[in-house]
């Protein structure tokens, strides 16, 4: 964001509604100097992990950008390819960095409308309500149709489906 924006509203994307977060977005990716985002697919978290898939994704929101930073401020990760460009990691920087905080809601919208589009082609599963997360309605989902390719097979091993 550029050093004399502020957006009213922006905070922790799981402390601003779905409508907010959508106006937000919009707001956000046109203000911003620049933006991008990394999408790692579910057979790829199920190969590296959640956190180096997580790092993954950073590495390649980092490459997307079309401006080079001085800094990159990071949600309580380390040990990420960064390109060579500083970072500081803040534990609940999407509570306490305003940049950070703009971030998750780029992150989540992206997420949630991805997940929005899969709700159409697997529409049985509800991802467009739980978003994918490990909700009691999409646990009941899997249990009454099975999984679908979407699901990680790592998702599936922590959740009690007996």
């Amino acid at each position: 964001m550029p050093a004399y924006s502020f957006i009213e509203g922006v905070n922790d994307s799981k402390k601003v509604s779905e409508k907010k977060r959508e106006e937000l977005y919009e707001i956000i990716t046109k203000e911003a100097i620049c933006w991008g985002v990394g999408i790692v697919d579910q057979h790829e978290i199920d190969e590296i992990n959640i956190l180096n898939a997580t790092k993954k994704a950073v590495t390649m929101a980092i490459e997307s950008l079309t401006t080079k930073p001085e800094e990159i401020l990071v949600d309580a990760l380390t040990g990420i390819d960064t390109l060579g460009i500083s970072y500081t990691s803040i534990i609940k920087g999407d509570a306490k960095s305003y940049s950070i905080a703009a971030a998750s809601i780029v992150a989540k919208v992206t997420r949630d409308r991805i997940m929005r589009q899969w709700d159409e082609v697997y529409p049985t599963y509800g991802f467009a309500k739980h978003k994918g997360y490990g909700t009691a309605a999409h646990i009941e989902a899997i249990r009454q149709n099975g999984t679908c390719p979407l699901h990680r097979k790592s998702f599936l091993t922590s959740m009690n489906l007996n």
